[in-house]
């Protein structure tokens, strides 16, 4: 009865099936694994101490920016040069703006310093100028933002002396020398008062490390892929079955006659054939063949001629 497995069809069929299960059941796993890595990322994190209790290190020392790097209190001493103001960032649940300078370090590269935040507008806004001369920096340690990133503006067109990313992809374009692939965010207001105006910015956790929107996402296409394997198995043995069942049904006579033709060549046939008849009667001058003889008609001879 089931023959029908091995035909080419069904050799196609079942190729599907054996290929298309382990490959779901691999993603599934595959998901799964990426949540559980999350979980304990997150359970890693709020076990281990503060990062910026933690004693401050050499910027060099700490890079490149990881998980366990991010947060750390990280100093470095320069100059400061550039200034950008980085729009569209909340603290408290306020709209408001980053200010974020460049340190020209002795190596010859800059570290993008955010010394704080303001309310309102980035646009024509006043703000509290750098200190002045050589100084040291002690910030909490940051990575370079990308477009998952909060508050990160994507679209352009910013004014000039704007950023929507504090990435050193993007502020490598803007200034004329190198930017250290990292930033730091300055735990407190600066020394001297020049920015008693500016509220810290606190340092966010490093990506990858919570319980976010994205690790529940990983666990719902677990669930997806684990679906996608049953509903192939499913759909499989469902086929399988009707198959068997045509199967059967031919085996037992059991398969429905199909409907005669409409007799439509006979019938047209006879309609032909009397339409003949009618056409042509036997009958003499005309007349039908089996009328009564009218007495009054004259009888003719052999020679035609007309007797009474």
């Amino acid at each position: 009865m089931y023959r029908f497995l091995l035909t080419p069809r069904w050799w196609g069929i079942n190729l599907f099936v054996v290929l298309a299960i382990p490959f779901c059941v691999f993603m599934g796993t595959w998901q799964l694994g990426r949540f559980e890595d999350r979980v304990q990322s997150h359970e890693q994190a709020e076990k281990a101490p503060d990062p910026s209790t933690r004693a401050a290190k050499p910027l060099d020392a700490l890079l490149p920016v990881d998980k366990v790097t991010s947060g750390r209190p990280a100093t470095a001493t320069g100059t400061y040069a550039d200034q950008f103001l980085v729009p569209g960032r909340k603290l408290d649940d306020r709209e408001g703006f980053y200010v974020l300078n460049l340190l020209r370090t002795d190596s010859g590269k800059a570290l993008p310093v955010v010394r704080g935040w303001l309310p309102g507008s980035a646009t024509d806004a006043r703000v509290p100028a750098a200190p002045k001369g050589e100084v040291t920096v002690t910030g909490d340690l940051q990575a370079s933002e990308n477009t998952h990133s909060d508050g990160v503006n994507v679209r352009g067109g910013l004014p000039s002396g704007q950023v929507g990313m504090i990435s050193a992809a993007t502020l490598v374009n803007l200034v004329p020398y190198d930017v250290y692939d990292a930033w730091v965010t300055l735990p407190e207001a600066e020394a001297g008062g020049t920015g008693g105006a500016m509220k810290p910015v606190p340092a966010a956790a490093p990506e990858g490390s919570g319980l976010d929107l994205k690790a529940f996402q990983n666990l719902g296409y677990t669930g997806e892929w684990f679906v996608f394997a049953a509903f192939v198995l499913f759909m499989w043995f469902r086929l399988v079955r009707r198959e068997a069942e045509a199967e059967r049904d031919i085996a037992l006579g059991l398969v429905p006659e199909e409907p005669a033709a409409p007799a439509t060549a006979d019938a047209s046939e006879g309609a032909g054939t009397a339409a003949e008849g009618a056409e042509a009667p036997d009958t003499a001058e005309g007349a039908p063949k089996d009328a009564p003889e009218d007495p009054s008609s004259p009888d003719y001879d052999v020679a035609s001629t007309p007797v009474r």
